[in-house]
């Protein structure tokens, strides 16, 4: 469910979804308990209703602190994985131009496919959590094979041979990095814990009586509207490869790879 909604609509799409959500949920909650307990708008709980709600805020804000930034931290973890592993095929590339004409076009041969593959084939699955070894292996094999084929003939080719192959194996400690970066969700335990929490304190600002209605619902609006945003938050970060705000393959388009495209 939660990767259908951020491949098939927008972010916002999700911002009028998520938190038109909470905040309409929040509006009908309130007039349907003041309608059937007019006497909440004397305010006789207000002091015990104002203990809980701040006991049950400071919680739940740290635990969604805590959430969004860990989540945060991951996506830009993943970031710079795929950019690293980007740099490092690149490389690949440059250190392959010291080789002599044949072995040169094999191996940037090999390292245009393999980019084509990441991009076109591995991009769309990671999009939907099924990232896989398999479908890059057989790719990452024929640049090993390209470097194997060669052997340096001068201490010019053997310094950037060795560098060509140094670069592969960052490259491929990379790539299973991205691979399992892929794969990572926020676990269940604490989806039921961010929902949860937001469906106890959400009920709490009904209880709280304010004899201005105007005010009373600006209240309890924006608390909705605050945590509908952060409930967003955690959403669009839980998948570093899904949504608007993902992790792009552009680097595996530019500097040397852009020959590919």
């Amino acid at each position: 469910m939660e990767l259908w909604l951020l491949n098939h609509f927008p972010t916002a799409a999700l911002v009028m979804l998520v938190v038109g959500g909470f905040f309409a949920l929040a509006i009908a909650g309130s007039l349907l308990a003041y309608r059937r307990h007019p006497s909440l708008v004397e305010g006789e709980h207000n002091d015990m209703v104002g203990v809980v709600l701040g006991m049950f805020g400071a919680i739940y804000g740290i635990v969604l602190a805590f959430v969004i930034v860990n989540l945060w931290t991951q996506l830009e973890g993943t970031q710079g994985v795929v950019s690293t592993e980007a740099t490092a095929v690149s490389q690949i590339v440059r250190d392959a131009r010291a080789f002599p004409p044949e072995p040169r076009a094999a191996v940037t041969a090999a390292v245009g496919e393999y980019v084509h593959s990441v991009v076109e084939i591995q991009w769309p699955l990671m999009q939907q959590g099924r990232g896989d070894f398999e479908r890059t292996a057989e790719k990452i094999e024929a640049i090993y094979g390209a470097l194997r084929a060669f052997e340096p003939q001068t201490q010019t080719e053997q310094v950037f041979y060795e560098e060509a192959v140094s670069s592969l194996n960052d490259a491929v400690a990379q790539r299973r990095a991205r691979i399992a970066n892929s794969r990572l969700a926020l676990p269940p335990l604490l989806w039921i814990l961010v929902i949860g929490g937001s469906l106890v304190i959400l009920p709490l600002t009904f209880l709280y009586g304010i004899r201005d209605r105007r005010i009373r619902l600006l209240f309890v609006g924006s608390v909705a509207g605050l945590i509908g945003f952060s409930l967003l938050l955690v959403l669009v970060l839980d998948r570093p490869f899904a949504g608007d705000l993902c992790v792009s393959p552009q680097p595996f388009k530019e500097s040397s790879l852009a020959q590919f495209w």
